[in-house]
């Protein structure tokens, strides 16, 4: 079994790419669809529905360039289509993305989340640029982060390092539990200040408001056949 989380990143076989450009698409998304296929590029795992797993089905997503209007693309392909599952890049591996002045302050924090024992990956356009080298960063995007966390109190100590970090360009993402459930680290900052009633807690399958922290540790991934 390969247990799907949210941002992860799928391959698509040839035949798969065959299939999803046999689809009636307008012009601007068949280009992108078309040159992410030519390049083999990867599509990132999104919200699953109950439908689409019975029915065989993954659902992926494309964030376009500004090329193509940085529109978002929704696919549905089948399992059989998905060569492998992988992950957008590390901290580290965007540092040449980066406007000079903010490579510093950006290190710094690296090195302060790897002391937390927190690995992060980088999704959103700097994530998106690091993979395809299109034009998917602007001036105002926001440097977005997906901190791997093992609870409460983990989660705590990594959000004091995001709060503390970077400002330009600005932070923004998650803290992923281990069972892969997902909170904006802000609104986690917030919650557990005492400022908020209940926090939105992200998973494969939905949302949920939660009040206290005992779904933290709770294992449920949704699960794709091999």
């Amino acid at each position: 079994m390969v247990f799907l989380r949210r941002h992860q990143l799928a391959r698509l076989s040839e035949a798969g790419w065959s299939a999803v450009l046999a689809r009636p698409w307008d012009r601007h998304a068949r280009d992108c669809l078309t040159h992410w296929a030519t390049h083999r590029l990867p599509l990132v795992v999104t919200r699953q529905s109950i439908d689409a797993a019975a029915n065989g089905w993954i659902a992926l997503g494309l964030p376009s360039p500004e090329r193509w209007e940085k529109r978002r693309l929704a696919l549905q392909v089948s399992r059989a289509a998905v060569l492998g599952l992988d992950e957008f890049p590390r901290l580290a591996e965007i540092q040449g993305l980066l406007p000079p002045s903010a490579r510093r302050a950006v290190s710094d924090l690296g090195d302060e989340l790897d002391a937390c024992h927190a690995a992060a990956r980088v999704f959103g356009s700097y994530g998106w640029q690091a993979i395809s080298g299109l034009d998917h960063v602007r001036p105002d995007s926001d440097l977005d982060l997906a901190v791997s966390v093992g609870g409460a109190a983990h989660a705590d100590a990594v959000a004091h390092v995001l709060q503390s970090g970077s400002t330009q360009p600005r932070l923004d993402g998650e803290l992923v539990f281990s069972d892969g459930a997902a909170v904006a680290w802000r609104e986690w900052i917030e919650w557990r200040a005492g400022r908020t009633r209940a926090v939105m807690v992200k998973r494969m399958d939905g949302v949920t408001l939660q009040r206290d922290t005992a779904w933290c540790q709770r294992v449920a991934l949704p699960e794709l056949d091999e």
